[in-house]
């Protein structure tokens, strides 16, 4: 039970996001609910709530705010992480996606594929930078880290 069953981006705020973005946001959170691995450890002594968790994603006064509670509306847990390790690895994947959606309509398959394992290599970068930023706070897995990685860069550009 220790898995995220709901998720909810707070993008009100945001300009609405290119088809691109909005269909990586889609398969993000589709992929996400369908498996992933949300561990909430013992805090102050005491025991996290039992999941699954419902969990909301949003930017506040520059900080990226992880509001989880649990399925019957208790609060579990809040954190608010620094958006400043994710700056420079956020700017390069948006780099290199734009540069990918570009290649898909022009280039031959190989300039595509070595343009996507740049893309795959700068979001492995992106998982392990949450990771490390959720350390004594969540565990996540790798590809859990990856998606909500995803959702990260769709709030952190503003769509």
């Amino acid at each position: 039970m220790s898995r995220i069953s709901h998720i909810d981006l707070d993008d009100r705020n945001l300009p609405p996001p290119t088809p691109e973005i909005e269909q990586e946001r889609k398969v993000a959170i589709y992929d996400l609910i369908e498996d992933n691995s949300f561990v909430l450890p013992a805090r102050e002594g005491r025991e996290a709530p039992d999941g699954p968790y419902h969990l909301g994603l949003s930017i506040r006064d520059k900080r990226l705010v992880f509001d989880i509670q649990t399925e019957g509306g208790d609060k579990a847990a809040e954190f608010h992480l620094s958006l400043s390790p994710f700056r420079q690895v956020v700017k390069d994947y948006y780099q290199i996606c734009e540069s990918y959606f570009n290649a898909v309509k022009t280039l031959p398959p190989s300039q595509i594929e070595t343009i996507d394992m740049a893309r795959r290599g700068i979001h492995n970068e992106g998982s392990r930078v949450l990771q490390e930023r959720l350390e004594g706070k969540a565990e996540v897995d790798t590809d859990t880290a990856r998606r909500l990685f995803t959702l990260i860069c769709v709030l952190h550009f503003g769509g």
